[in-house]
């Protein structure tokens, strides 16, 4: 019985490598994605859902849902960062990765921020799962995902990646030390046509 976090599908803004505003929605292509994705999860036969509410990944959440029946749980916690007046703005346009910065843009969250944020989510998630009898699913986003993973998780042999892809599956063990299971696996969308390109943008 596991934590198994699902980041969102595809945005436009991802695969054009924009900085998204916290209202982005899913594209057909994400949607799709996260598609995939809940057939998937049928399968593993999940007991719970929680979701970050960003459109995104409630939409997301909201396809896992169909799928299973279940009726996910909302959390700002597991929010992107926030990358205040950056959003809207193509990456590849400051001559620096403001997805690296470690002060915070105008309006936006610092790393030590985030990070605290992250902590409390996972915490968070923890506890839902403890009183549950089964996998808890958790749908987020990249930042957040790539945060627990390099903080709170027993990777063992696994390695963080660089970027969490589209909908891609990390699981760990529900209780200390957190053992991982799988990490930034996207296998579902093998074969499909769906997997995203190597330069679409994980986080912001």
């Amino acid at each position: 019985m596991t934590i198994l976090f699902v980041r969102h599908g595809e945005t436009a803004l991802n695969a054009s490598r924009t900085m998204q505003p916290a209202d982005t929605p899913l594209s057909e292509r994400g949607i799709d994605q996260a598609r995939q994705a809940a057939l998937r999860l049928r399968a593993l036969k999940p007991v719970a859902i929680v979701s970050s509410d960003m459109p995104r990944a409630l939409r997301t959440a909201q396809e896992i849902a169909r799928e299973t029946g279940l009726n996910p749980a909302l959390t700002q916690l597991l929010h992107e960062r926030n990358f205040g007046d950056l959003r809207g703005h193509p990456h590849d346009a400051f001559g620096f990765d403001p997805i690296a910065m470690l002060e915070a843009p105008p309006n936006g969250e610092s790393m030590a921020e985030f990070t605290e944020r992250c902590r409390q989510a996972f915490e968070h998630v923890v506890a839902l799962r403890s009183r549950l009898d089964g996998t808890l699913v958790v749908v987020t986003h990249g930042l957040v995902i790539h945060t627990i993973l390099s903080n709170w998780i027993d990777l063992g042999d696994h390695v963080v990646p660089e970027r969490i892809a589209n909908t891609a599956f990390s699981e760990c063990a529900a209780n200390a030390p957190y053992a991982a299971v799988r990490v930034n696996c996207a296998a579902h969308l093998a074969d499909t046509g769906l997997a995203e390109g190597s330069r679409s943008l994980s986080g912001g």
